[in-house]
């Protein structure tokens, strides 16, 4: 199987999220949703690795969402998967197509996001899978709790883990305690087969604003995100557990005392 040599700081924290929320049982086969991003190919080398460690034994598979854009390649996806020993599956649709010509969709993101998991959750039971593994991050649960406070006036987020009673899977959420940045550095280092993302609409969403606000006011108030995080645990906010703040955070608390 192949190797990273960078992987170690990544692999703690996704051990970490998988232990605290009981990600993984033995017996699973976790479908990881591969978009071709940075976030979902560091969690594929992760999980992979991870099967080493882990107490407990499970399969993995990759299943990619074709949205039927033009000129996207994912051989290079399907020659990691080879070296990490994991199948692969391309499912081809129309997405695109849909929302962007037939539709002609002014705010995409939404039925975007929806159609995808849509075709996921489909493939994911097809596949005789009965977890997939998304690759949100630390930075993306403190966005979405912003979002949705500015835009739905909530308090709310995603879960670390969710059932989803209708298609009787669970989605785990195995990158929660891992930064953005420690993901970019890692993709880089490992020469991971990034795709940009081809769509029209991407870095132009309210998600991309939030994340510029996000990091302007984190430059001039350090610790801005360790605080919400630590704010959305112990809220127990959508299933994350109180008191778990990050050990960072402590230091920085215990130095200002």
């Amino acid at each position: 199987m192949k190797e990273f040599k960078d992987i170690e700081h990544i692999l703690s924290h996704v051990r970490k999220a998988v232990e605290e929320y009981n990600m993984i049982e033995d017996g699973d086969k976790i479908a990881v949703g591969i978009s071709g991003g940075k976030d979902s190919l560091t969690l594929l080398c992760a999980l992979a690795k991870l099967r080493r460690f882990l107490p407990k034994k499970y399969e993995l598979m990759g299943i990619t969402i074709d949205m039927g854009f033009e000129n996207v390649d994912f051989s290079k996806i399907q020659e990691l998967c080879d070296e990490l020993e994991v199948p692969f599956k391309i499912v081809k649709t129309d997405i695109y197509e849909i929302i962007f010509n037939v539709r002609k969709e002014k705010n995409p993101c939404s039925l975007c996001a929806r159609m995808r998991r849509g075709a996921l959750h489909d493939a994911c039971i097809e596949s005789g899978c009965n977890k997939i593994a998304l690759g949100h991050h630390f930075d993306d649960v403190i966005e979405t709790f912003m979002l949705n406070l500015f835009f739905e006036g909530r308090i709310g987020s995603f879960s670390p883990v969710t059932y989803l009673s209708r298609k009787q899977i669970t989605m785990i959420r195995p990158l929660i305690y891992t930064h953005e940045k420690e993901i970019r550095t890692f993709a880089r280092k490992a020469e991971l087969p990034v795709i940009k993302s081809p769509c029209p609409a991407d870095g132009h969403t309210e998600r991309a604003k939030m994340k510029e606000y996000l990091a302007t006011f984190d430059n001039e108030h350090s610790g801005l995100y360790y605080r919400i995080m630590g704010a959305i645990q112990r809220g127990e906010v959508d299933g994350f557990h109180p008191d778990r703040i990050d050990a960072e955070e402590k230091k920085r608390r215990k130095e200002n005392r």
